[in-house]
This record gives structure tokens, sequence and C-alpha cells, in this order.
């Protein structure tokens, strides 16, 4: 079996090579016609938008010449040339149509090529006096056709392409009018790295190319006759022409490359070209194919080594599969001890399982135990605020159960004197101070009631004047001043108005002990809103919360007052309200004096209704 294994990988191997090899050369023949073809259609997009801008531009002067010929000053000048307020005339609206339509030049030529007027008459090279005789656009133009020609200009040295017009006055031809077009602005638009742009005149000499080094260059052999012809025209006045050495190829599928040489050594280009014959021009789009060969390597050597993979795949399938069999039987016996250790391991895991469940009983009975617990603390802290408060109310009550009795008597005795309307207002005081006594019991019997569990929008306004109907007895046993700020606009919070009212009943009363008997009893309330959060703050002007207790603040039955002053559940109680609201309670000293204790609660919307408040309660 290892034998014919090593056979099988051997096998395999020789023929990973075979088709390694085969991948290489047929994929390369094939990707590197597949990305000449992608560059070819870019080149041939960007050939397209090259000559679309040049016919336009062209386009553009075409006219002009023509519209400018047949102006009457331009025909009086021809008929006049010696003139010169008439050729100072011609010479400034040249100069003020050349600014307007953005060309290089405009000129007026006789019939012998003499230049009498021109755009640029007042510059350091103006054409005018100069003869340009021999240029074909002037000979066109004065034979009577329309004058086009692309040249270097012998006096400016400057690019252009020149429309000429005839001057007709009557029958006759006097002379000829010229526009020269810049073509710079066209050439700048031409930068980029993946292809170069490049405009020959009809001898395959290069006059725009984004390329400074190519420009004057020919791409096809100057022979005798072609720079003959060129001097003729002076075409390019004197400028050096020399050969572009290029090497041409064309593929199998009909791709037209060139080598040029570089600096960096000689580079390939994809040409893809385009005649335009109303110009006699020929532009080419010179795609440089480095990046089409890396592309074509790239996926070649892919699919090398995909194919290489894929054998190495083969062979590693062939040398596990003699090994499947003895793996199967080991995984065989292994499945079965794991299934006995897992029936094992279920069974331990169920009997951990009831005695968690049985925990988690005991565990929810005692949280529940708790909380009956915690539910009694509050009620018996109220209930202990109440014991407190009963003296003071009795006194609270007895001054209006007096007046009641005054009152009554006294309307007994003037309604026997028949002095009713006395009488009726003695009633009237008799009500008011029912009515006083029968809130105070309303507020008493709120407080003293245990609050629902409901969480809802409670009215923060409400919930203070509540607390200073029941804790009005308090601050005047202590003599203190209360000072209450709940801002401009109502504020609602996240609570439950009876349980807030009793966390606030709580802070109030400690904030009253802790003022008795000092000289300043200022209490002050205010409620600000930050974000989503409102923060409530009652500060005192008394000792504050020494260093060493602060610690212990919170806890349940601690307390810094005398004996039968307090159970010290206060602030616990209040603590874990506050927290089942889901808000915060914090107890601070404050930098000038006294403390500050802070419950920050959730914001909520105004209620729209009085039934969302009763069911906050």
């Amino acid at each position: 079996m290892k034998w014919l294994g090593r056979r099988h990988t051997i096998a395999l191997g020789v023929i990973a090579i075979v088709l390694c090899a085969l991948t290489g050369v047929a994929g390369m023949r094939v990707m590197t016609t597949y990305y000449l073809d992608q560059a070819e259609a870019r080149g041939a997009n960007t050939l397209g938008l090259a000559v679309t801008a040049l016919r336009g531009q062209l386009a553009r002067y075409e006219n002009l010449p023509e519209l400018v010929a047949d102006h009457e000053a331009i025909k009086d000048l021809i008929v006049n040339p010696h003139d010169p307020d008439r050729v100072d005339t011609i010479n400034r609206y040249l100069k003020a149509i050349n600014q307007l339509l953005a060309a290089s030049d405009i000129y007026v030529m006789l019939p012998d090529g003499m230049t009498i007027a021109a755009s640029n008459y007042d510059q350091e090279a103006p054409f005018v006096g100069q003869n340009f005789s021999y240029r074909p656009y002037f000979q066109d133009a004065l034979s009577g056709g329309q004058g086009r020609f692309f040249a270097l200009g012998t006096t400016s040295l400057k690019r252009g392409y020149y429309f000429g017009a005839p001057i007709r006055v009557g029958p006759e031809i006097k002379g000829v009018v010229v526009f020269k077009m810049d073509i710079d602005s066209i050439e700048h638009t031409w930068s980029s790295r993946e292809y170069e742009i490049v405009v020959t005149d009809p001898e395959g000499i290069i006059f725009m190319t984004g390329r400074r080094d190519w420009l004057f260059t020919a791409i096809n052999p100057l022979t005798h006759e072609r720079i003959a012809r060129t001097e003729l025209t002076r075409r390019y006045a004197d400028a050096p022409l020399r050969e572009l050495r290029i090497n041409r190829a064309v593929t199998d599928q009909g791709h037209d490359l060139i080598k040029v040489p570089d600096p960096g050594g000689a580079r390939e280009y994809l040409t893809v070209t385009e005649a335009m014959p109303e110009a006699n021009w020929t532009v080419k789009v010179l795609l440089d194919t480095a990046s089409a060969r890396a592309q074509a390597l790239t996926m070649v050597t892919s699919l090398v080594l995909l194919v290489g993979l894929g054998m190495m795949a083969a062979a590693v399938w062939l040398q596990r599969r003699g090994q499947l069999a003895e793996r199967l039987q080991v995984q065989r016996e292994a499945q079965e001890l794991l299934e006995r250790r897992v029936e094992e391991r279920t069974a331990d895991l169920a009997a951990v399982n009831a005695l968690l469940k049985e925990e988690i009983s005991e565990r929810e009975m005692t949280e529940r135990a708790l909380r009956k617990t915690q539910s009694d603390l509050v009620q018996a802290g109220k209930l202990a605020a109440l014991g407190q408060m009963s003296a003071a109310l009795s006194h609270e009550f007895n001054q209006p159960l007096a007046a009641v009795r005054a009152y009554a008597d006294n309307a007994a005795i003037l309604i026997d004197r028949a002095r009713v309307e006395e009488a009726r207002d003695n009633i009237s005081r008799i009500s008011s101070l029912v009515e006083r006594m029968a809130s105070i019991s309303r507020h008493l019997r709120n407080f003293a009631r245990k609050p629902n569990q409901k969480l809802g929008p409670v009215l923060l306004d409400s919930v203070v004047a509540d607390t200073l109907e029941i804790i009005a007895w308090r601050l005047q046993a202590a003599k203190a001043e209360l000072l209450v700020n709940l801002g401009e606009a109502p504020l609602a919070v996240r609570a439950g108005s009876v349980r807030l009212q009793q966390v606030l009943v709580n802070i109030l009363s400690n904030a009253a002990d802790a003022v008795e008997g000092l000289d300043d009893r200022r209490i002050e309330l205010n409620a600000t809103r930050t974000g989503e959060r409102i923060a409530i703050a009652v500060r005192d002007h008394g000792p504050g919360v020494p260093d060493a207790i602060a610690e212990r603040i919170f806890d349940p039955f601690f307390s810094t007052k005398g004996v039968g002053r307090g159970l010290g559940l206060g602030l616990s109680i209040s603590y874990n309200i506050v927290r089942d609201f889901g808000g915060t309670l914090t107890v601070e000293q404050h930098p000038e004096g006294g403390a500050v204790v802070t419950v920050e609660l959730d914001a909520e919307a105004l209620p729209d209704r009085p039934d969302l408040m009763e069911a906050a309660q």
C-alpha cells in the first residue's frame, strides 16, 4: 500500500509540472490578449474624448474669420491700407475681438502677404509689417478657399492653428483675415500616468503632446521629401526636427504596439489611432502596456498556483486515504469511551442541577422575605415619623377646634339677635377651619399608607407641596427657614409620588434636626435638569457629615441623634427607595459648611391627564 501511494504521488507530481507549464504558456497568451483588449477599449474612449475636444475647439473659431472679413471697417482698411487712422482703429478693434474670443492672434494681410493690422500691434514682436505669403492658409484664402494650417509661429515662436478667410471688396479678393488659435490649453488637460496623447501632422511629426521631450519628433522616417515639404511652408520655423526611435509590432490579435526609448529603459505602448481629415491631423493615444502585462502575469501566476494547490490537495487526499480506515477505527473506540463518560457526567450534572434548583428556590424565598422586611421597615419608618408628629399635630388640631367652638357659640348668639349675616360669616370661618383639618388628615393618611410599587411620571412641585404640608410642624418646631427653587418650568420625574414624598420628608427632617438651635437655620431645596436626569438637592447650614461616619451614613439603624429621636432608618430607607426608582442618593459636605443631600432621578414628560398621576402613586 505504501509503495502504491508513492507511485501515485510521483505521477501526480509529473502531471502537476506539465499542467503548470501549459497553464503558464497558454494562460499568459490569453490573459495578455484579454487585458490588452480592455486597455484598447479604455484608449478608444480616451481617444474619442480627445478628438471631440479638438474638433470643438476648431469649430469655435472656424467661421469667425469670415465674419470679421465681412466687416465694413476691415474692407475700408484694405482699400486704404496706408491711412494711419484706419490702421489704428482696426488694430484696436482686432485687439478687443481677440480678448473677447480668447484667441491667440488676429491679423489682416494684403494680397502680397504683408500684414497691415494685428491684435498684437502694441506688443514686443507685433505681426504688423511681417510678410507671411509662404503660409498655406494665406495662399488658400487668397485663392477664395478656406485657409487652415497648423504651424509654429515664425515671429512669436508659439504653436497655433491658423484660420484664413478672404476679404472681398465687390467681386475681387483684396486681402486675407487670419485667426490664430492657441492649443496649449488643450494640451494641458492630457497629463496622465496611464496614457500619452499625441497629434501628428501629415509628415508624421508630433506637434501636440503631454511629453515635452517628444515635441517636434517624427514617428516616421524623416526623408528628404518630408523635410523639404515642411521647410517650404516653414511649419516649424527654425525648430530642430529629429526622429523618435521606435520599434513597431502588431500582435496576432491586431494590437498595434510600439516601443519608445526612455531614460529608465524602453517602454511599450499600445497605440489607438483616429484621423482628423478636416485638420489633416492624426491623433494617437499611447497606453503603457506594463499594467496590462502585470495584470496578466498576476492572473497566470494565480492560475498556476491554483493548479499546483489542486494537485497538492489530490496528493494529500491520496496519502490520507490510506490512513482513513485506521482513524475510523480509532474514532469508533474513542466515541464509545466518550459516550460512557458522557453518560456518567450527565448523571452527575443532573444531581448538581437538582441541588442548584433547590438552592435557587431557597434564595428566591429569602429574597421575597427580604423585600417584605424592607417594605415593613419603610412603613415602620413612616409610622415612627408620624409618632414624632403626634404632639405637634395635637397642637395643630387643638387650635382650629377651639376656634370652631368659639365661632359656633358666637353664631348661636348672633342668630338669637337676628344678626344673620354675621352668623353666616362665623359659619364660613368654621367651614374653612374644618377644611384645613381635613387637608392635614388627608396628607397624613396618604403618607401613612403602603404605596403602590408602579412607577410613572410624577410632578415635582406637587410632591414638594404635599411634603411641606406634612413637614411644616417640624420646620416650625426647629424655627427653620425653607427656601424652595424648582425652576421656572414644571419638572416631572420617574418615581412613585408617596414614596418620593417619604424620601423628601426624611431628608428635610434630618436637615431640620441639623440646623435646630443654630444661628443660621436656612434649608435650601433646589431642583435642576441636566440632559435626561433631574437632581433634587437639599442643603442645610448645620455641622455637616464628618468623614468618620460618611461611609456608614446609609447603614440601617445608624444614627447620630440622641436616644428617642429616631430609629436610624431614614437615610437607609430613602437610599433603597431611590435605587428602586433607578436613581441615586448621595450625601456630601458642602465647601461652605453644612451637608448636601442629592436625589438624582430620570426625567419624564409632563403627564397630560390627572389619572396618570394617580397611576404613579
